[in-house]
């Protein structure tokens, strides 16, 4: 199986999401280590990794808001 690695500005595209938010992600451990390949002082992430993520992202519940 290929390893498919992005780079900040590939994910950043890949997610929708601005690349500060995911060097914050990085640095704050939100993306998991699994993800993260350091090549150098590159970051570089998974696809495959990447992908299990968001997927466990998306069928974590929900806080429900109470009033």
């Amino acid at each position: 199986m290929e390893k498919r690695l992005m780079n900040v500005n590939e994910l950043s595209v890949y997610l929708s999401m601005p690349t500060a938010t995911i060097y914050t992600y990085v640095n704050t451990g939100r993306i998991p280590a699994g993800c993260i390949r350091r090549i150098g002082r590159a970051l570089k992430f998974e696809k495959t990794a990447v992908d299990a993520w968001v997927s466990g992202q998306a069928s974590a519940p929900q806080a429900s808001v109470r009033g």
